[in-house]
């Protein structure tokens, strides 16, 4: 995923788990040229509340192992990194990351939606479950979208 190649690429550059912020921001806005500054913030914000990245004091802390990452050298992310992704985009992304077809995984998931009666995001919640993939932190929105329009 395109998102966790932009957030690991200053740590691996500085081979570590743990930067100032502003050296994220550096990293990002001038060594690399991939966004402004603004965007580079933009991108922790994200990154956080997908659990990317940590904040700890000053620094940010990534959360998980930057070797598991190849940055390519023709790598540039896109813009629509920096907004925010649905819960089910996001469980989209870990069942690619795991191996699972794109296209496979969405018609799995519609099936599943539509014979259990759940929304989007707790159908592919309930899928990835099904799968073995752990999407725990997901789960939550997945529950708040089932009791929103009941």
């Amino acid at each position: 995923m395109s998102l966790r190649v932009a957030v690991a690429a200053p740590f691996v550059q500085n081979g570590t788990r743990r930067l100032r912020e502003n050296e994220f921001v550096v990293a990002l806005s001038l060594d690399r040229d991939w966004f402004s500054p603004d965007q580079s913030q933009r991108l922790i914000d994200v990154a956080t509340r997908e659990s990317l990245l940590e904040r700890d004091g000053g620094e940010l802390v990534l959360g998980f192992d930057p070797s598991d990452v190849t940055v390519p050298d023709e790598f540039v992310p896109d813009d629509e990194l920096l907004r925010e992704r649905s819960a089910f985009e996001r469980v989209l992304d870990a069942l690619v990351a795991e191996g699972i077809e794109k296209q496979a995984a969405v018609g799995a998931i519609n099936r599943l939606q539509g014979e259990l009666g759940l929304t989007i995001e707790a159908a592919a919640v309930v899928y990835a479950r099904r799968q073995g993939i752990d999407v725990s932190d997901l789960a939550p929105i997945a529950r708040s979208a089932l009791t929103e329009d009941g």
